[in-house]
């Protein structure tokens, strides 16, 4: 309290004249319409600033909420797409070809559980075998493109060729806008990128355009996301465009997978055999 008086005795006229500073600034203020508005906008100013901030670190505090909320949500679409509730026992689900091929397909959801793709012929591992009906020969999905094609099964797990693999695995492809298909490989150089050869090179191509399977073979749906091209370039030795495919689905990070069943395989399968015996008859 002594402090207090003391420096109010020693310093008594400026604090005086800072009292009377406010009085005048509240007088002009007050009844003066523009020094209002310049107050008003001040604090309009200073309350969205604050408010600014106060929501940022509302929706910091709120993102986990959200991404279970997403989590959520992604969980019931794919339960409503696949049939399949969580924790339950995997199983087949038909669904029908809606893209006019007339193909029957049935899926089963599954996880990695061991991937490589620093080799020249790269495979992984799924957590699904022969007893949720996985066998050799059936296509493998991720949710946005194609990963590989099935080796070999046990019970419980099944070894998959990987679409990185330069001598194991080709991949009937076309280009969407146009229908114009062609032969998908890898030359075993970037992981993110595959080639598409056999489109004549009369057939118009652009950057960005999307690669998708063409339905032409027994192991994946026609119209699954491949890719979008990325470059081109007219093939010396063949004549027809050689071009490179960014894959849309990043091998190296994938994790979830669907195994595919064509249900009319052994169908087609019964009739390439009639053509392999009529040929070997011609020889």
């Amino acid at each position: 309290m002594g402090f207090l008086l003391r420096l109010f005795s020693k310093n008594g006229l400026f604090v005086f004249f800072i009292f009377l500073q406010l009085i005048a600034l509240v007088l002009i203020f007050s009844r003066n319409s523009m020094q209002q508005s310049w107050i008003a906008g001040q604090s309009a100013a200073f309350n969205s600033w604050v408010s600014g901030y106060i929501d940022e670190g509302a929706s910091y505090l709120k993102l986990k909420q959200t991404n279970d909320q997403l989590v959520s949500q992604n969980k019931a679409l794919m339960e409503q797409l696949y049939g399949k509730k969580a924790g339950s026992h995997p199983e087949f689900r038909k669904v029908h070809d809606t893209i006019g091929g007339g193909q029957i397909y049935t899926f089963v959801d599954g996880d990695i559980v061991y991937n490589s793709i620093n080799r020249k012929d790269n495979y992984f591992t799924i957590n699904r075998g022969k007893r949720d009906g996985v066998f050799p020969k059936m296509g493998v999905m991720a949710p946005t493109g194609i990963a590989g094609i099935v080796i070999n099964t046990t019970d419980s797990y099944a070894l998959v060729q990987s679409i990185l693999s330069v001598n194991k695995i080709k991949i009937n492809a076309s280009l969407k806008s146009s229908g114009y298909f062609g032969t998908l490989t890898w030359p075993g150089t970037d992981s993110r990128v595959m080639h598409l050869a056999d489109i004549p090179k009369y057939v118009s191509i652009k950057i960005g355009d999307t690669i998708v399977t063409d339905g032409k073979s027994a192991i994946f749906p026609q119209g699954v996301m491949i890719g979008k091209v990325a470059g081109y370039e007219v093939d010396s030795k063949t004549g027809f465009w050689d071009i490179s495919v960014e894959l849309s689905e990043k091998i190296g990070n994938l994790s979830k997978i669907f195994v595919v069943k064509n249900l009319k395989k052994a169908e087609v399968s019964k009739i390439e055999d009639t053509l392999q015996a009529t040929i070997k008859r011609e020889k």
